[in-house]
């Protein structure tokens, strides 16, 4: 469980307009009207490819309280368009008590419960999301931004290789049956996006450029 948690302000938002795509907003999500049940749903649906491939990661078949239990161990954001969600991911702070050793460095924050809607994916969306994780670990202080995946999922691999992530270690995490990727990448506040929790701006800025 992560060490460092930054306090909940639901009425913060992203939005931009994509052509093509509508009006896309990055929140945090708001247990008082978004569905717990709705978003692990959604995460089963992101991760049923790697179940295909039999890599069965828990967002693939999680019950809705552990996608709760998750989510309330850091600060879980929802990417919507239109009033629909249609991705996710929780940032945590370093977790003293991981599996994973480069997880419990102090400068490190890490990604989890990332998902996309397959419909959604190779829209730039999870890029986007990667893109704030690391202006979100940067502006509480750490250095480096990490997650896993599946060892395996070479796609997964090449996608986050091609996000600026690198490989620091290969971790057996308790109760898979494979090998996991850990991947790090330097945190880095970027112009373009203002998120009013973490600079002081309005609670809707916008930016055209969130979900280049």
């Amino acid at each position: 469980m992560s060490t460092l948690r930054a306090s909940q302000r639901p009425d913060e938002q992203i939005a931009t307009v994509q052509p093509g795509l509508g009006r896309l907003v990055l929140r945090r999500f708001d247990a008082r009207h978004d569905s717990w049940e709705a978003l692990t749903r959604l995460l089963h649906r992101a991760f049923s490819r790697l179940a295909s491939l039999g890599l069965h990661c828990s967002c693939a078949d999680q019950a809705a309280s552990l996608t709760r239990e998750r989510a309330l161990a850091g600060d879980c954001f929802v990417a919507v368009c239109n009033g629909r969600i249609i991705g996710t991911l929780t940032l945590e702070g370093h977790d003293i008590h991981s599996q994973c050793e480069h997880y419990r460095q102090r400068g490190v924050a890490s990604v989890h419960q990332f998902g996309i809607e397959p419909k959604w994916q190779s829209r730039g969306i999870g890029r986007a999301l990667l893109a704030f994780a690391g202006r979100w670990a940067a502006a509480r202080g750490y250095t480096q931004l990490a997650l896993d995946t599946p060892f395996p999922a070479t796609h997964l691999i090449a996608f986050y290789r091609a996000q600026g992530f690198s490989l620091v270690d290969v971790v057996r995490f308790a109760g898979r049956g494979y090998d996991s990727a850990v991947l790090s990448k330097a945190a880095a506040v970027l112009g373009g996006v203002t998120f009013p929790h973490l600079t002081g701006g309005s609670p809707h800025a916008t930016s055209p450029n969130l979900l280049a």
